[in-house]
């Protein structure tokens, strides 16, 4: 049960929780995202730049009199994606991560080899140094974050949520500790890639990766727009199943992905993530329905067995498919194989396999 739990509270990103501990800052606002011909995402103004992120960037020291010297540059003051202020260290050369999908983005930047601890979910992610403690998501051993005495620690709004200013003693020891609260739009994710390959000095490594996610999503956005109206899909997408079955509605990064694909979530007409009524799903008839359930024997024929839904088009059609899990539920730039994923199943006349 407790392994069910913490599946579905990784899966929905807990996007209703408040900030990450952090005082004085403003909590970040989702941004619509929108697919232009070009194939860039529109994304919210940030309190950061492309490059360097920082509203008091300094690159030099001035001593008594007043000169400036060459010492080593100021420690750089900025905003995290929580709105709130952090400061930079000079130099990052350990980092732990409590959340995956913030841990994917690190290794992804090519700087998994200054990670000194992370999330048991990121335990044995590829680019990740051998042997390193692992930390328990929701409730880290701060005792033992403390010890580890890291230059910086990444973190989502599903870590310590429900306690005021957790991470101070680490802050007051010098630790850089910055909250990445959970995407709900493909902007954000966006936003958050730009954010931590300036906080990390890697905005060249970060804008290779953009420039490849980019490009794929255009990709599919642009094969999207040649599928006929009357071929269009509809689709449920369970992340949670019987008894308590659990989806989305607009505003989450799994909607979003859905339309973009050119097919419809048939619960589109509500609001975040939500609980489900097999009744609500029976009557809306999907001719599609994924799943990236991963703690039961075979969430797939189970969604063929539910008592009530032998009538629904994708029951009757054995159009009950699974979609990678980690993909799927890590709002990241790895969200483009899911896509992928789908566009294939639902479409497989118009997008052709990689």
């Amino acid at each position: 049960m407790k392994k069910k739990l913490i599946s579905i509270l990784t899966a929905v990103t807990m996007l209703t929780l408040c900030a990450c501990g952090g005082t004085g800052g403003k909590p970040r606002n989702s941004s619509q995202s929108l697919v232009s011909d070009s194939g860039n995402t529109g994304t919210d103004d940030t309190d950061t730049d492309a490059e360097g992120g920082g509203t008091d960037t300094q690159n030099s020291q001035t001593d008594a009199d007043g000169e400036k010297n060459s010492g080593q540059p100021e420690r750089r003051t900025i905003k995290d994606p929580d709105g709130t202020e952090i400061t930079l260290p000079q130099q990052t050369e350990s980092i732990v991560v409590l959340a995956p999908s913030l841990t994917q983005i690190v290794t992804a930047l090519g700087m998994g080899d200054k990670i000194t601890g992370c999330d048991t979910y990121s335990e044995g992610l590829e680019g990740l140094p051998e042997d390193i403690p692992v930390f328990d998501t929701s409730n880290p051993d701060m005792e033992q974050l403390a010890a580890l005495a890291p230059d910086m620690l990444l973190t989502s709004n599903l870590t310590l949520y429900d306690q005021e200013s957790p991470y101070q003693a680490l802050t007051d020891a010098g630790c850089c500790v910055i909250c990445v609260p959970n995407s709900d739009s493909i902007a954000d994710i966006r936003s958050d890639i730009e954010f931590l390959a300036s906080a990390l000095d890697a905005s060249k490594a970060g804008g290779t990766l953009l420039e490849d996610f980019d490009s794929q999503l255009k990709e599919l956005t642009d094969t999207a727009k040649k599928i006929p109206q009357n071929e269009r899909k509809r689709v449920y997408f369970e992340i949670a199943p019987a008894p308590d079955m659990y989806s989305f509605g607009n505003n989450v990064y799994l909607n979003e992905m859905i339309e973009l694909i050119g097919a419809e979530n048939i619960l589109a007409d509500q609001e975040g993530w939500i609980t489900v009524e097999g009744e609500t799903v029976a009557a809306a008839n999907p001719d599609v329905i994924f799943t990236n359930v991963t703690y039961t024997d075979d969430p797939v024929q189970e969604i063929l067995d539910r008592d009530g839904w032998a009538g629904i088009s994708a029951i009757k059609n054995k159009n009950v498919h699974p979609v990678d899990n980690n993909a799927s539920s890590q709002p990241n730039h790895n969200i483009i194989k899911a896509m992928r994923q789908m566009a294939e199943i639902l479409y497989p006349d118009y997008y052709q396999s990689r």
